[in-house]
């Protein structure tokens, strides 16, 4: 089993399996992100409850794109992946491209079904809801498509654990 462990500045946690057999190329992605330090200290940048809260942009706006992108594994591009983005599922960004994903990801606060076969889920929840609710509870600013928190809430680090053993740190992608 690889999980994901997102902790968070405030000191709680969110804990997540990771399917490489539905999405190789995010999983192994996301896996080199976390384990070269790029998602420590960033912001969840965009959260709308009771739909997503979104992380991942190297300088915490929506808007910036990454320097880099990655095939997206969903059904609209042809691939297949069953992952449904139920509460607690974690999936990558784009933009409206399908290979536009690169570093944000986002995770799923309550059902959202209309994202299904159209976005790259690659995980889902173990534990931590309380942590999920909490950060969707953030008060934000602006249009609901952005909805920038008023008050930074911060990601410590995210650690890989595959089969008990934490992986050990990379150098920093840049």
């Amino acid at each position: 089993m690889i999980k994901a462990i997102i902790q968070m500045q405030d000191g709680s946690e969110m804990t997540f399996e990771l399917f490489p057999q539905e999405a190789p190329v995010t999983v192994a992605n996301f896996i080199d992100l976390a384990n070269s330090g790029f998602y420590d200290g960033l912001e969840w940048c965009r959260i709308v409850k009771g739909y997503v809260i979104q992380s991942g942009s190297p300088d915490n706006d929506i808007m910036t794109d990454s320097s880099f992108h990655i095939v997206g594994e969903f059904q609209e591009n042809g691939f297949p992946n069953s992952i449904t983005h139920c509460r607690g599922a974690i999936s990558m960004a784009r933009d409206d491209g399908y290979n536009t994903a690169g570093t944000q990801f986002f995770v799923v606060h309550q059902d959202a079904h209309q994202l299904d076969g159209r976005y790259a889920a690659f995980g889902t929840m173990l534990s931590g809801y309380e942590g999920l609710d909490r950060i969707a509870d953030t008060e934000t600013e602006g249009a609901e498509r952005w909805n920038r928190p008023l008050n930074p809430v911060v990601i410590r680090s995210i650690r890989i654990v595959v089969g008990g053993e934490t992986l050990p740190r990379l150098s920093r992608l840049p």
